[in-house]
């Protein structure tokens, strides 16, 4: 495993991910309008980003560190599948519990599915692409 490899996959995971999340949020933001009493509105959400950004970071190292584990070679085509799992691992723990206790409609679980499908997926691609294994290190 090499360290600097998965925080570099880590970096470029966290960049890619929140330039979907911004480009997906501003084609979908209509979707969260019924649900104003719920969510945090734009302005104040941008009060909250660094926290957001903090534990993206985090998770995509949990990432790219399971994704160094278990892949010995990188390469965009398995982060991509290596991202798939994560999105649907997402999608099942995340999504579908807020949708059991937070009071919002079906649209907004679909597009937190999609988004979380598809961030995810480009996020693992990226991690893929950047991560490398290190060589063998021979007794």
């Amino acid at each position: 495993m090499n360290f600097g490899r998965i925080t570099g996959a880590a970096i470029v995971g966290t960049i890619v991910y929140y330039i979907f999340g911004a480009i997906g949020g501003a084609l979908l933001a209509n979707a969260y309008r019924p649900y104003a009493g719920i969510f945090r509105s734009r302005d104040v959400i941008m009060g909250y980003l660094p926290y957001g950004m903090a534990g993206t970071l985090v998770a995509m190292f949990v990432a790219a560190t399971i994704y160094a584990w278990g892949y010995k070679a990188g390469g965009i085509g398995r982060g991509l599948g290596f991202g798939v799992l994560l999105g649907i691992f997402v999608i099942f723990a995340c999504v579908m519990h807020d949708y059991v206790i937070i009071n919002v409609g079906r649209d907004v679980e679909l597009v937190e599915a999609l988004g979380a499908l598809v961030g995810w997926s480009l996020a693992g691609a990226a991690i893929g692409l950047v991560y490398r294994p290190g060589a063998p290190v021979r007794p």
